[in-house]
This record gives C-alpha cells, structure tokens and sequence, in this order.
C-alpha cells in the first residue's frame, strides 16, 4: 500500500468518521472502499462510453457483421 496525505473539509471528516465509528472499522478503511467504488463506476462510464462509441460500427461494419447470419444457430466444434 501507498501512504497518501489527503486534506478533507471539516464536515466531510466529521462524517466520514463518524460513518468509520459506526461501522468499527478504519477511516482509512472506510476511504479505500469509497475510492474504490469511484473507481469502478469511472470504469463501467468509461466502458459504457466505448461501446456507444463503437455501435455505428458493430451495426455496419461487414468484417464486424459477417457471421450476423449464425446468431442463434446451434455451434459445434
């Protein structure tokens, strides 16, 4: 792990700590899985983005769109 110096605002340490004492665990602990979970739905956005970006072409592409004809045909190697 990285040690990590954040400042935070009064109210946000006040509830974050208070949310830590709740839960008996760590503010530290607590951040981790906040930032975490940030991280992952700054994925899932950047994700998502991409496979809007990439539509136009899965719809008209023809090297993309070849085996169209086989969906929902029984495959057997």
């Amino acid at each position: 792990m990285y040690r990590t110096q954040i400042l935070l605002e009064p109210e946000q340490h006040k509830i974050l700590t208070e949310i830590a004492r709740q839960e008996k665990r760590s503010l530290s602990d607590v951040l981790r899985e906040m930032v975490d979970k940030q991280i992952s739905e700054r994925r899932r956005i950047a994700l998502a983005a991409a496979a809007r970006a990439l539509l136009e072409d899965y719809r008209t592409d023809p090297e993309l769109t070849a085996f169209q004809a086989l969906d929902g045909d029984a495959f057997h190697a």
